[in-house]
């Protein structure tokens, strides 16, 4: 989940917020109604020429509700379900996958353009129930600005956040709140196993790491390289993406050598995520051409530069901006979306147990 609107993103409270996104536009057809809902976690951002191709050629009104951080928007999904806020969930990811899926929160429907989308994204292929939209890399990400002035080199593995010199300069996001917090854990799974994550935690409480509800706060509060949060935090180590450090250069001229901020490339785990027509919809028909939109080559070109993740189609183009400052992991840390699905809520429960009390 990172993006320009994961660096400027407003915190929204528990409740739904409503914001409409669109210029009006005629009926699709006979029957059909005028608006289509998005449902989505603060961070989803699209370009309003994009949105506007979109609305004119399908003649529906894109209405879009934002419900917190991911963690939050599922949860409220889940409280809903049978009877939806919207049409169309945005920004369910692997990590929290299979509890919408167990909810039977969506009706399946296969989008056009799946074919684009490699294999290895298609977590539910068979059924098709939620859609490929956007990849990313759930990653440390540090302060250069910080280590060079106290001369103090970064941190680069799971393993050097343990060391005296990194005491009390990391902070993260509550995995039960939190979908990067939640990926930030289970890389530590996915790096210690179930003998060993337990300790680590332990040892990371221990050298002071701090946790907040959600990834607007813990990046744009507390992290000390947030130009959004105007460098006001003392933190310069923040759980983020791997393509977070693009976001900050966005808009600086002349363009810096390299971005303020690096990433700590052995911290880090893969993180997809998905679309779904929400099942109970008021505008199914609507919901359909609001998932092939957002598959769209159109759209998922748009997605780089406007939510600072990989867009899910091979043949999408990414800008050069991203490809220049963001960070290319070759070998995140994964884990099979069937052991998630077997232990989530007990690793969280341990997990809060271990680092909250």
């Amino acid at each position: 989940m990172s993006t320009t609107s994961r660096i400027t993103v407003t915190v929204v409270a528990a409740a739904v917020g409503i914001s409409a996104l669109a210029a009006c536009g005629t009926p699709g057809g006979a029957g059909d109604a005028k608006t289509v809902t998005l449902v989505s976690h603060d961070s989803f951002q699209v370009s309003k020429s994009v949105l506007a191709a979109f609305e004119k050629e399908s003649g529906y009104k894109v209405k879009m509700l934002k419900g917190g951080d991911a963690g939050k928007a599922v949860n409220q999904a889940v409280l809903t379900k049978g009877n939806p806020q919207g049409d169309v969930f945005f920004g369910i990811d692997n990590t929290l996958l299979s509890r919408g899926l167990d909810e039977g929160l969506f009706t399946p429907y296969r989008a056009k353009g799946l074919e684009k989308v490699p294999a290895a994204l298609q977590l539910d292929k068979g059924e098709h129930r939620v859609t490929p939209l956007d990849y990313g890399d759930i990653c440390v990400n540090y302060d250069r600005g910080y280590f060079d002035r106290h001369k103090i080199a970064p941190p680069k593995t799971f393993d050097d956040l343990l060391k005296p010199r990194y005491k009390g300069l990391l902070v993260t996001e509550n995995p039960a709140t939190s979908s990067p917090g939640l990926a930030f854990q289970l890389g530590t799974l996915a790096k210690y196993g179930e003998k060993g994550w337990q300790d680590y935690w332990k040892k990371l409480k221990a050298n002071g790491v701090e946790v907040v509800d959600g990834w607007d706060q813990a990046y744009n509060d507390r992290f000390s390289g947030s130009a959004a949060g105007k460098a006001k935090g003392d933190k310069p180590l923040v759980v983020s993406y791997a393509s977070s450090p693009p976001a900050e250069v966005l808009g600086k001229k002349p363009a810096p050598k390299e971005a303020p901020t690096g990433v700590a490339t052995g911290t880090c785990f893969r993180q997809i995520e998905f679309g779904g027509l929400l099942k109970g919809a008021k505008n199914e028909k609507g919901g359909k051409a609001l998932l092939d939109f957002l598959l769209s080559k159109e759209f998922q070109e748009d997605v780089p530069l406007k939510m600072f993740v990989n867009p899910a189609r091979k043949d999408a183009k990414v800008p050069e901006l991203f490809t220049k400052y963001g960070t290319t992991i070759d070998q995140p840390a994964t884990l099979a979306p069937g052991t998630i699905t077997k232990n989530r809520e007990q690793w969280i429960k341990q997990w809060s147990s271990l680092v909250l009390k």
